[in-house]
């Protein structure tokens, strides 16, 4: 009975032990980063804006892979081995799924270790300009008389619930048309096929710096030093504020210090100078910080949405 027993302790502690080997010869092969959105939306943008730098940083090529819809895109990763090598672009719907969905094959909080928030977006509403109004009083105006449509990056995403938020805080109503990311929904805003949108400034600026849009509000706060002539949402509804987000989670139960690894890597990466260049000229804030607070940040967006859907009685099955 005692060489059985040994045995068994031996693999045990084998066991406990294979995870800080594994994670002292980390990385050894390429790292997969799966963005579940499809191409050219915000999500994947700047994914692939980092994965040169972080590649760099861990020594090992960054392999960006598309995998839409969010749903089917997000359980790969929470199915993959949690070993460090297949990593999942989260934004801010990540937590909310499940509220809205039945039958998710995956817990946002549950089956998934933060790595790391990359960035913070406010928000900007923007219209087509064949809705032909050039301010928020005009956009209101006609928004209350007729039911207009508007654009999503996905059913669920802050596109969509800053959008519910906003029919909520002015009493209009209006129709969602959800896409597979940002980028098919603003290619049907700008030809008018819907009429409106909140989307994340990093987004929207370019068509709006050229032209193609017509900028009505921000849901930041205060005005953005980006656009100071467009006003804040909060400086007529008080209080108003949505924001897009991004970071990086793998698989639960990843090693404390190939997280650590990554965590640090990121933060290295968001430091390089051409980076930080490119993400500010789009508006985006980098963040970086430790694991734990993006998990803090995970379980307030939770809150803070879960209360919007039910208040508007949100349902996508």
């Amino acid at each position: 009975m005692i060489l059985p027993r040994l045995a068994a302790l031996a693999i045990a502690m084998a066991a406990c032990l294979a995870a800080p080997v594994a994670a002292q010869g980390y990385p050894a092969k390429p790292v997969r980063i799966i963005v579940p959105t499809s191409p050219g939306g915000v999500n994947d943008v700047v994914t692939r804006v980092l994965a040169p730098k972080l590649g760099e940083a861990l020594g090992r090529p960054i392999i960006v892979e598309n995998h839409p819809p969010t749903v089917r895109g997000t359980a790969m990763v929470a199915k993959a081995d949690p070993d460090g090598y297949t990593l999942l672009s989260v934004f801010d719907n990540f937590p909310l799924i499940q509220i809205l969905y039945k039958d998710v094959p995956y817990d946002a909080l549950k089956d998934f270790t933060p790595v790391a928030q990359i960035v913070s977006n406010p928000m900007m509403l923007a219209a087509a300009t064949q809705l032909g109004v050039k301010d928020l009083k005009q956009y209101l105006q006609l928004a209350r008389s007729s039911r207009l449509n508007f654009g999503s990056a996905g059913a669920g995403t802050s596109s969509h619930l800053s959008v519910e938020l906003f029919k909520s805080a002015t009493g209009i109503d209006a129709q969602a048309v959800h896409y597979k990311g940002g980028a098919p929904a603003v290619s049907d805003l700008l030809g008018g096929r819907v009429q409106f949108m909140i989307a994340a400034v990093g987004t929207l600026i370019q068509q709006v710096k050229s032209g193609k849009l017509v900028p009505l509000a921000v849901t930041s706060l205060e005005r953005l030093a980006l656009l100071p002539e467009v006003p804040s949402l909060a400086e007529t509804y008080p209080g108003f504020e949505a924001r897009s987000w991004q970071g990086m989670v793998a698989p639960a139960g990843t090693a404390n210090e190939i997280v650590a690894r990554l965590n640090a890597d990121l933060a290295r990466t968001l430091r390089s100078p051409e980076i930080k260049r490119t993400l500010e000229d789009q508006a985006y804030q980098i963040v970086g910080g430790p694991a734990q607070a993006f998990g803090i940040l995970i379980a307030a967006e939770y809150n803070k949405w879960a209360k919007v859907i039910r208040e508007q009685r949100i349902s996508l099955d």
